[in-house]
């Protein structure tokens, strides 16, 4: 059995409080909310916290605030609580899709948002016992040296496994990061680097305290997902794809983002001439040439790199068929089908 490592915990009961305990000491400090992912990793030795600082109880992070241009979602909000959300499923589809494709339900409603933003990078090389990393040597993510994935890479290649990242970023999200020195806030997609080893730029004793998205009338969303079986399973694949029309059904933004191909999510270049004839099988072809070039999965994940490269284009027509109106209830359990 593997057992938790010896650890401080604190129970702030405001946010101030919360950010103070964080910054004591930073270096040595992780927070707390779900403990989905942090509570294995801490089992496995991958991070040795010797402080955690809980979110339980420290309120106006569990709140879901409509407003009239934005949607503010709070960091501790469990995944069931925005997969359920009935203002959330019609103007954020994709969220609502991501969230509700991850783990299990009794793992959703205990999980936050601000976790599966903040999820660790993955690897086949580092989600081990620490007895198992030591046997090979450990790996550059985590005490040692080299990188398993591509022992010439300068960096650590794990891949970015959150499905609630391409699909807030496909949907334009921001996130507000607070500390003890104020807030601050960034377009989503700037939240990561494309480094395994250190994904997020956020310093260490900040925190995600709210997430917002922005409402915009005549937009459809979707979120499409790969993985070895139809449930439970971290992306092997993510498609997010999200597009606005004019009341003359024009398109006039869109946005795909790619999940699970690299240490970050991927934003694909789509510029809005593609979009003058609407959806057509030129439309698609030219979304899914540029989705299948910027796409380069790695062998740090089940399936062959050849399989998980080749569905981008599946999942990417899929998606488009979806947003410009398309019933793809039949597609979506013919995947899960082929999954299983």
């Amino acid at each position: 059995m593997l057992r938790l490592p010896a650890f401080q915990l604190f129970l702030p009961h405001t946010l101030p409080d919360a950010l103070s305990m964080l910054a004591e000491d930073a270096e040595h400090t992780s927070v707390l909310a779900g403990g989905t992912d942090l509570l294995p990793n801490m089992k496995r030795r991958q991070v040795t916290p010797k402080r955690l600082v809980s979110l339980k109880h420290v309120p106006g992070l569990r709140s879901i605030d409509v407003l009239d241009h934005e949607i503010r979602i709070g960091s501790a909000v469990n995944l069931c609580e925005i997969e359920e959300h009935p203002l959330l499923r019609q103007e954020a589809k994709a969220l609502c899709q991501a969230v509700g494709q991850i783990a299990t339900v009794p793992i959703r409603s205990t999980a936050t948002i601000g976790g599966n933003v903040c999820l660790d990078t993955r690897c086949e090389y580092i989600n081990q016992s620490e007895l198992w990393r030591k046997a090979i040597g450990f790996c550059k993510k985590k005490d040692g040296d080299i990188c398993w994935v591509a022992t010439s890479s300068p960096r650590c290649l794990a891949v970015s496994s959150t499905d609630a990242a391409p699909a807030l970023s496909a949907l334009s999200a921001q996130v507000v990061l607070s500390s003890v020195r104020g807030e601050r806030v960034l377009d989503l997609l700037d939240l990561y680097e494309n480094d395994g080893e250190k994904p997020l730029t956020k310093q260490k004793d900040e925190l995600v305290t709210q997430i917002r998205l922005p409402r915009r009338v005549g937009q459809a969303s979707c979120y499409w997902k790969l993985r070895r079986r139809g449930a439970f399973d971290f992306p092997l694949l993510g498609v997010a794809v999200a597009i606005g029309c004019d009341d003359e059904k024009r398109v006039k933004h869109a946005r795909l983002v790619l999940g699970a191909v690299a240490s970050r999510p991927l934003l694909v270049p789509l510029p809005l001439e593609l979009f003058a004839k609407g959806l057509d099988a030129e439309l698609i072809a030219k979304v899914q040439e540029a989705a299948h070039a910027l796409a380069k999965p790695m062998d740090h994940a089940d399936l062959t790199l050849s399989y998980r490269k080749a569905m981008t284009k599946t999942l990417v027509a899929l998606a488009l068929r979806e947003v410009f109106g398309e019933d793809m209830t039949d597609d979506r359990k013919r995947l899960e089908r082929q999954l299983a």
